[in-house]
């Protein structure tokens, strides 16, 4: 091989080269920025459903134009999460009962089929880590901020689409996740205890984990039709919005211009546990 050629091997590989050809240039997503930080917000209640979106406050507060803000608000109109009205601006999004109900329709069919594909496909191992997932959960539970469950929740949900192997409905599933989000947020307020949420996921991973697709079915079945009989309620009786609501959004300074982007599928670290049954109903 030449010094010419290889020279030119090393530049394709990206390592550094006497004879260097473009190198890429990382710029931060600010419209990414912005609506993570949007999003935040929205999760805490800090913009509770049904609150404008109004971009000149906001957009003072991060310290970045209104251009980046109304493109990650339409990013977010595009999940669901917030809507837009002609002369109104953007608001973030309230649920009907029809709503709640059609979002946890799809919901259940999906997730009883990752729960069924997971007792086939999943390895050992990734039974083993989904239990840890679990007592780490349970252990955790009676430290964790309300966001902090939620957030634990969802995880726990999206492992057991993980688990199936199927792309298409990891990818669907992903898509839901932020109007799901928010109906956790309603659920929560339900709950007393939150030992007891934590619990009531034991019957679904039990089950994967002695591969008993069917039970594993049913007990998902129980599992989300009564986080949709408590969504339902909270918006029947019209509280969508946390019991603290704090009047302002992020009093924390500017978007940074250079925010490292989370690690994809982090999950909590695995711990074992002793674990109570819930109560029987």
């Amino acid at each position: 091989m030449t010094s010419e050629t290889h020279s030119k091997n090393i530049a394709l590989h990206g390592e550094e080269t006497d004879n260097p050809g473009f190198s890429s240039i990382r710029v931060p997503d600010l419209v990414e920025l912005v609506e993570r930080q949007l999003l935040q917000a929205i999760f805490e209640g800090r913009l509770p459903p049904g609150s404008r979106i109004v971009e000149a406050e906001l957009s003072r507060q991060m310290g970045v134009s209104r251009a980046p803000l109304r493109e990650a608000a339409r990013r977010l109109e595009s999940q669901g999460v917030i809507v837009s009205t002609p002369r109104k601006g953007f608001t973030v999004r309230t649920f009907s009962p029809k709503e709640i109900q059609d979002l946890f329709q799809v919901r259940l069919g999906l997730e009883v089929m990752a729960a069924r594909l997971a007792c086939e496909v999943a390895t050992d191992a990734q039974l083993a880590s989904l239990k840890a997932y679990a007592d780490d959960m349970l252990e955790r539970a009676p430290t964790l901020s309300n966001i902090e469950r939620v957030t634990m929740d969802l995880g726990m949900h999206t492992a057991i689409s993980r688990l199936s192997g199927n792309e298409y409905l990891q990818r669907i599933f992903a898509n839901m996740q932020a109007e799901i989000r928010i109906c956790q947020g309603f659920i929560e307020r339900q709950y007393r205890d939150p030992v007891f949420i934590a619990q009531s996921h034991f019957p679904v991973v039990d089950a994967i984990l002695r591969r008993d697709a069917d039970a594993a079915e049913k007990a998902l079945r129980v599992h989300l039709v009564d986080a949709q009989d408590k969504a339902h309620a909270q918006v029947l009786h019209g509280d969508q919005a946390p019991d603290a609501r704090p009047s302002a959004m992020p009093s924390s300074a500017p978007v940074p211009a250079t925010q490292a982007k989370p690690k994809a599928g982090a999950t909590a670290s695995p711990v074992s546990s002793s674990r109570r049954k819930p109560p029987r109903p």
